[in-house]
């Protein structure tokens, strides 16, 4: 198993797994994003994943996607902070993520995101 995240505190929390500490961007900071982007192609390739599984935001989009034509199974799950609507980067992934889910009830379609309860 690998995790990739834009938080390199977090490499305490999994000692024995693959980590990958990546470039924290968003679509206002495009030099950023740019680097984000070929971060996570390389990692995304390089690890060649069976499943990708994301929470959000602009780094899960590019590892579902490169995932996904890979031939990886891709699920989504949008994060627990958004409450009242489904993410941006949710929205970018419900046509192609194999599981589409959200943490809230009230935000759950029959087009998708699905709700099968919450993490926390």
């Amino acid at each position: 198993m690998a995790f990739v995240t834009v938080q390199e505190s977090y490499r305490d929390q999994v000692p024995n797994e693959r980590f990958y500490s990546i470039t924290d961007a968003t679509r206002w900071s495009r030099w950023d994003l740019l680097k984000m982007v070929f971060q996570v192609c390389l990692i995304v390739v390089r690890e060649r994943p069976d499943v990708v599984i994301s929470t959000g935001a602009a780094p899960g989009v590019v590892a579902l996607r490169i995932g996904k034509w890979l031939g990886a199974k891709t699920v989504w799950l949008d994060s627990i902070a958004n409450v009242e609507q489904v993410s941006l980067s949710g929205l970018r992934v419900r046509g192609f993520a194999d599981l589409w889910l959200t943490q809230w009830e009230h935000l759950a379609k029959n087009e998708g995101p699905r709700y099968e309860g919450g993490v926390l």
